[in-house]
């Protein structure tokens, strides 16, 4: 596996960047953002675009002024996406550095940690905004921007119904991480009357994962949906690729690409398709959408994802969101309208008694390119 070293650099540069106001104490008149997220563990690159598209959003509101003249202080906190070290961050931005709003991170694992933390409770603030997908209580202290597993595992199952497909296999690496989406996979399939060609279990067991593999090319199914973490899942492609070139495989919007492609390689990642929570990031065809690529290219100096477009996006909602006046004892930090509000072109909010705001999924191809197809 040829590593550039050069773009590893860049990277960990900017995530040193991004980490910089860690260093500042909050001026009076600032509004204090904190989040802890993976800017250096195996969902970095997910988490270091989000990271710049929210950044980039409070780069655009600070040069206008901020919030009724109060500048967005933000401050990150690379967890490594290890639930202790989200713990201790979490816990450090609240009693140390006085954070009166937090951003979630990468990962249902991470995201219960935080909930379930003493700290975080004693804070009484709303994590806002994770990188995760499992179904948590109307009452549990999360906002969530992107919509859940079940509503991304239905489009991809609708995707493919229109193309006639009525049986799948299933590549499952059993974890806390992944048994929500396992879970509400295999009721969508009970629903939709899908039936299963076969399952891969995912585990140290390679001789046992190389012959179910095999089953399962030999099974022929109509698609095969992944839910793994990105380092399986591309390890899974390399081998199953030379059984199956041509099979569709769909995985979830948090699958990080750049690590699938570099394990699976160019050809493993042909006929893969992956459901989206945000329109094509490339193009201009809604306001959000066209003001997220022009200020990337203001603020950034670095090319745009469907993570920076969620960032950028789950910001823009955040402002919207705010409490007006000062809170009282127990109030939330955040009021939903009622009926939702449009945020560049998107309804959100729009869906009563919900913690997700956006109910938006759609499905790209990954392409020969490097890229998403939408």
């Amino acid at each position: 596996m040829k590593l550039n070293l050069k773009h590893i650099l860049c990277k960990s540069l900017s995530a040193a960047a991004l980490c910089l106001p860690l260093l500042a104490e909050a001026a009076p008149e600032t509004i204090v953002v904190g989040q802890a997220i993976d800017l250096s563990g195996p969902n970095a690159d997910l988490g270091r675009d989000y990271v710049a598209g929210i950044k980039t959003y409070f780069d655009v509101l600070n040069a206008k002024g901020g919030i009724n003249g109060r500048r967005i202080q933000y401050l990150v906190r690379d967890d490594r996406g290890q639930s202790d070290l989200a713990v201790k961050a979490v816990a450090e931005l609240v009693d140390q550095a006085h954070a009166s709003y937090l951003f979630g991170g990468v990962g249902d694992d991470v995201t219960r940690a935080v909930l379930n933390s003493a700290d975080f409770k004693r804070s009484g603030l709303t994590l806002y905004a994770p990188l995760a997908g499992a179904d948590y209580q109307k009452d549990a202290k999360v906002l969530f921007w992107r919509p859940s597993y079940q509503e991304e595992i239905r489009h991809i199952f609708s995707h493919f119904g229109k193309l006639g497909i009525k049986d799948i296999g299933v590549v499952y690496q059993e974890s806390a991480a992944t048994a929500d989406a396992y879970r509400r996979l295999t009721e969508q399939m009970q629903q939709s009357g899908i039936k299963l060609s076969g399952t891969v279990h995912l585990s140290s067991d390679r001789a046992k994962v190389s012959a179910e593999t095999q089953q399962l090319a030999n099974a022929k199914p109509g698609c095969v949906v992944m839910i793994a973490d990105s380092v399986s899942a591309g390890l899974f492609l390399k081998d199953f690729r030379k059984l199956a070139p041509q099979t569709f495989v769909a995985g979830s919007s948090l699958t990080n690409l750049t690590t699938l492609r570099q394990l699976a390689g160019g050809k493993g990642v042909e006929w893969t398709v992956f459901s989206q929570v945000v329109p094509n990031p490339g193009m201009g065809s809604s306001s959000i959408q066209l003001e997220h690529l022009n200020m990337m290219r203001k603020y950034r100096d670095e090319p745009v994802s469907a993570l920076t477009l969620e960032g950028f996006t789950a910001a823009k909602s955040w402002v919207r969101l705010l409490q007006t006046g000062k809170r009282v004892a127990g109030q939330s930090e955040y009021a939903i309208p009622s009926g939702g509000f449009d945020v560049g072109g998107y309804m959100v909010g729009d869906v009563a008694n919900s913690n997700r705001l956006s109910n938006y999924v759609d499905i790209a191809l990954f392409n020969k390119a490097n890229g998403l197809t939408y």
